[in-house]
């Protein structure tokens, strides 16, 4: 039986690959988390684990000597990143680093978690070997994490993906098809951009790519995404239409009118050929995900 262990089981990728992996009867996961297990399925085992402490992580890694390790666990909110560059290091490179560590004394693979905001956003769509050339704290702390992965000399993955949506039983944090839809259902107006492009990525979609990967672990980068390119006006007008409300309360701004500290790309995407000829991956289209969040609401 294989063992995988998750950081950040408690997110969304994390409760995500969870369930995958707990219909799984050859697998066996070890889910690890900040506070309590969010987990509604008790298929895995859990332990909380501070990941930014090197003991803590190796000791736990030591004792369950899992086959692979998949990283989800980061400072994800670039804004906040900007502001506290000292805990985004500390987060999204220290704690790398840490695992790294431990998966070399137990020779277990790692699959690491990074972003499509290593670009700057140019010449998007992306494929894997383009250069990256990050403009946030957030983007530069991934890209740190990327290169202390690749010359770490053990096996591994990494992923970068996107714009991550999806629900979950007990989620920590909203995503902009649920900000969108809870707005327009209270009536609320909302001024929405449309001057950038990404190709938003499922949940479900982001957690199969990683196991396609950890099945046979693949070693080199893969760009897993959705395959539709949408600014997020246009999945914004999408949801109102699939949840039949009301898209005049949408109103259509660039992004000047904001003010956020971090720099943001303006054009990402992937171009998922490597993932679509080396693993198989096929993601679903951004209607079909709207169907599947419709369809898991009811028991949420």
């Amino acid at each position: 039986m294989t063992k995988i262990l998750i950081t950040g089981s408690n997110g969304l990728l994390g409760q995500k690959l969870v369930k995958l992996y707990g219909e799984r009867t050859d697998i066996q996961v070890i889910a690890t988390g900040k506070g309590p297990d969010r987990n509604p399925s008790k298929s895995s085992i859990y332990s909380e684990l501070d990941i930014t402490s090197l003991v803590d992580t190796e000791k736990l890694i030591s004792y369950h000597n899992p086959d692979i390790v998949i990283n989800t666990a980061a400072m994800t909110h670039v804004d906040q990143c900007e502001l506290d560059p000292v805990n985004c290091k500390k987060l999204n490179v220290d704690a790398v680093a840490n695992l790294i560590q431990a998966c070399k004394q137990t020779e277990s693979f790692l699959i690491h978690l990074s972003t499509d905001f290593i670009f700057d956003g140019e010449n998007g769509p992306y494929k894997e070997d383009d250069i990256p050339n990050p403009l946030s704290q957030y983007a530069k702390s991934k890209l740190q994490s990327e290169k202390l992965v690749i010359e770490s000399g053990i096996d591994h993955a990494i992923v970068r993906t996107m714009l991550v949506y999806g629900i979950v039983p007990d989620m920590s944090r909203s995503n902009i098809i649920l900000w969108v839809k809870k707005s327009l259902e209270e009536g609320k107006a909302i001024k929405v951009v449309n001057d950038q492009w990404r190709t938003p990525t499922l949940a479900e979609d982001l957690a199969i790519g990683c196991s396609l990967i950890a099945d046979n672990k693949l070693q080199g980068i893969f760009h897993i995404s959705g395959k539709d390119m949408l600014s997020p006006y246009d999945m914004a007008i999408a949801t109102a239409d699939f949840f039949d409300l009301d898209k005049s309360l949408i109103e259509e701004v660039d992004g000047s009118i904001f003010t956020q500290p971090a720099k943001r790309p303006a054009k990402t995407g992937f171009i998922l050929d490597k993932a679509q000829r080396e693993l198989g991956y096929e993601p679903v289209s951004f209607t079909e995900g709207l169907a599947i969040m419709k369809s898991q609401l009811s028991y949420v």
